[in-house]
């Protein structure tokens, strides 16, 4: 498990162990900021190293992958689930929408009346 890091002014710095966070917590050297994500916050100056950090993304048809990766490790990973019901429920709402429109209603005046007059004018 990793933990999030903040500099003394609240900037991000690189990821750090949870051993480590443990350490430099009870040294009185950090302190919790967040729970969920983990973050710390150091109460002592740092020089702000940071490593380059790559995203890669996997886009799959059902599938999608991310994942943050240094030199030397995989800092995090996800996968998220597409939504594969969309075609149906477009379809159900065609099938709803088309009901309304062609329902025939015996309490509504016709719209549009069709008389001899109109299609002499036509």
């Amino acid at each position: 498990m990793l933990a999030f890091v903040l500099n003394r002014y609240g900037k991000p710095l690189m990821l750090c162990h949870a051993a480590k966070a443990r350490q430099l917590l009870k040294r009185g050297k950090a302190r919790v900021v967040r729970r969920t994500p983990f973050t710390i916050q150091l109460l002592y100056g740092s020089s702000g190293y940071k490593q380059p950090v790559t995203l890669g993304v996997d886009s799959g048809f059902a599938y999608i992958g991310l994942s943050a990766v240094t030199e030397k490790q995989e800092v995090c990973a996800s996968e998220m689930q597409l939504r594969s019901d969309i075609v149906k429920l477009n379809s159900e709402r065609r099938q709803y929408r088309r009901a309304r429109r062609y329902h025939k209603t015996w309490y509504r005046k016709p719209r549009f009346l069709i008389t001899e007059r109109s299609l002499k004018d036509g």
